[in-house]
């Protein structure tokens, strides 16, 4: 994510922010110019408060374009759902900034009501949820903004990586495979790296949830729930790519180099121990000679707080190659959005 700054001070913002904690001006998220702006109370988003969203609109009383592309959710007198549905729509919104930035299509249901992009965010209070995808409905169990609870599912799925964010991340990825993928000359490029997706998506996850996964899947997958049918590696594959092209756009906003360290010699001689992010990487190549020095610098800060790698996850030659052909068909879009 690039950076922010006040309209009125200059001072540095987060995305998030709703007012400058410098000069106190009030401040929102223009979709338009994709920067903060003056913000007044007509201009809020409806659900200022009930989602925190300092997301702008052009009239009082409606909702903005992020928060309107959320179909379902919790009842207003479910407390903890309500909290949880704050967080994920603040996730939501980083999703669809990024969806924007890199220029691809977001069409609601309301313009296309058989394909069209929804969001069910639901409480799991009264029965439960199933996170997943179905023909551009994305749905969420909000139990997911609950730390402890997001922790324990981490720790007994075997998982390095779990957040709302991620979750957004690999669900819109099985979204963008029905528009750039299906039914298209992809397909037989896709099925080369991934396999076929025609293989019984039931049968495989009950599989994948009922078996051991055999070792050396990293040689191949970006993460063991990729291993169980090619929808989800790609869905897993698209994620992290997103997380990638974000982290790497953030370190470029922020200036963050990586200089060294100056070692006698390494693993591997070709690879660079350097890295100079840059906001655009249009090229597969850089952005990941950039990418993994920048991560070796990065837990190794983790490492110096006593703390768990920031980034534990191995990409190899295999897992570059499906991450290529992610690269090259977002990268290869034209701008699409209509605002």
């Amino acid at each position: 994510m690039r950076s922010f700054d006040c309209p009125k001070c200059g001072s540095l913002l987060f995305f998030e922010n709703s007012h400058c904690l410098n000069c106190d001006t009030e401040v929102g998220f223009d979709r338009e110019t994709a920067a903060l702006a003056l913000a007044t109370p007509e201009t809020r988003c409806a659900n200022s408060l009930a989602a925190e969203c300092n997301w702008l609109v052009d009239t009082l009383g409606e909702l903005c374009a992020c928060c309107d592309l959320t179909r379902t959710r919790p009842n207003n007198d479910d407390l903890g759902g309500m909290a949880a549905f704050a967080r994920a729509e603040a996730a939501k919104r980083r999703l669809l900034y990024q969806l924007d930035d890199l220029n691809l299509p977001v069409v609601s249901r309301e313009e296309d009501p058989a394909l069209g992009l929804a969001f069910d965010l639901l409480s799991s209070v009264d029965g439960p949820v199933t996170t997943g995808h179905a023909d551009g409905v994305i749905s969420l169990d909000l139990a997911e903004g609950d730390d402890g609870h997001r922790e324990a599912m981490r720790v007994r799925l075997d998982e390095p990586y779990r957040t709302l964010l991620g979750h957004f991340r690999h669900e819109i990825g099985h979204y963008y495979w029905m528009l750039l993928v299906e039914n298209t000359a992809v397909l037989s490029v896709f099925r080369a790296l991934f396999g076929d997706e025609r293989t019984d998506y039931g049968a495989a996850l009950s599989a994948h949830y009922t078996s051991y996964t055999a070792p050396g899947w990293e040689e191949t997958y970006v993460s063991i729930y990729a291993t169980a049918h090619p929808w989800e590696d790609w869905a897993e594959t698209f994620a992290h790519y997103l997380h990638i092209r974000d982290t790497l756009q953030t370190a470029a906003a922020f200036g963050v180099v990586v200089a060294g360290p100056d070692v006698q010699a390494t693993p591997d001689p070709t690879a660079p121990l350097t890295s100079i992010p840059m906001e655009e990487m249009d090229d597969f190549d850089d952005l990941i000679n950039s990418w993994l020095p920048l991560t070796y610098a990065l837990n190794a800060v983790n490492r110096s707080m006593g703390k768990k790698d920031l980034y534990p996850f191995l990409l190899s030659p295999t897992v570059q190659e499906k991450l290529r052909l992610v690269h090259a068909l977002l990268t290869r879009r034209q701008p699409a959005r209509q605002r």
